[in-house]
């Protein structure tokens, strides 16, 4: 039975969620920028902090910058999880790279640190941690980081490190009872929805990495779905998808502006 993917030729459907490689856009100045500022981070086994609204693509940049780095030389860390307590965040940190998970958290501290100057030092391999929905962090774990990447008496930095969420991270980052951890910032990053020439380049990216031969939107259309989305491409996807549907209801191989609008209509609030 026919369904929207096969009538349009698509191997996938445009703007996937886990989008990596070839069908990640990584085209936009501001994911350049981001490029350069993580490999600054991975040199120098540094501190950055990456916001943005949500669904403009933060943590997709970030898996994709993390898929470039050679294994075994580093071993990631993803947390998401962040409303626990500090315990529980140094406690999963500690888990992934084979630590005991003690309920004290000064030994705690005490072992992961031994354990990541040992994976550093003694097997060249560099834990890179990504703490994702950052800015849902309590001011408790904030402070305590900065003591956190202290290694050697502050004479060295060990291990790069990404806090990842929305605006109100920065907001809270710059408040003067995390001034230590503000200091220890080697880079601060923000992404932006994308612009309009941007975006356009973004949608025909998207299907043609999707499998589409020829251009399946009308000039109009990419217009309507860029001011429907605001240039969010998680936005964006949802359209597109409920879009397709309707344009393989109608028997119709293209997406013109009647379609996206009927697509935009139906979402309502939730687009």
């Amino acid at each position: 039975m026919t369904n929207e993917r096969s009538r349009f030729s698509l191997t996938h459907f445009p703007l996937p969620k886990n989008a990596q490689g070839k069908t990640f856009f990584d085209k936009s100045a501001g994911y350049g920028r981001l490029r350069r500022a993580f490999q600054q981070t991975i040199d120098d086994r540094g501190f950055g902090v990456l916001s943005g609204e949500p669904g403009v693509g933060k943590t997709t940049a970030i898996r994709n910058l993390i898929g470039e780095l050679p294994r075994p030389d580093y071993q990631v860390i993803y947390l998401c999880n962040t409303t626990g307590s500090p315990l529980d965040l140094y406690r999963a940190i500690g888990g992934e790279i084979g630590v005991r998970p003690s309920h004290r958290r000064g030994e705690l501290w005490t072992d992961i640190k031994k354990t990541v100057v040992h994976m550093v030092d003694e097997r060249g391999i560099v834990p890179v941690v990504i703490i994702d929905e950052a800015h849902r962090l309590s001011d408790g774990f904030l402070a305590d980081l900065a003591g956190f990447l202290n290694f050697a008496f502050d004479s060295r930095d060990v291990m790069p490190l990404w806090l990842v969420g929305q605006p109100l991270l920065v907001k809270r980052l710059h408040q003067q009872q995390h001034d230590a951890l503000r200091t220890r910032m080697a880079v601060e990053m923000r992404v932006e929805a994308l612009d309009r020439n941007t975006f356009g380049a973004a949608i025909e990216h998207a299907f043609k990495t999707a499998g589409a031969a020829q251009s399946v939107l009308s000039d109009a259309a990419v217009e309507l779905l860029f001011r429907a989305s605001r240039g969010v491409l998680r936005v964006a996807s949802k359209i597109l998808r409920v879009a397709l549907r309707i344009a393989h209801d109608k028997n119709q191989a293209f997406l013109d502006e009647r379609i996206c609008e009927a697509a935009i209509a139906e979402l309502g609030s939730t687009a």
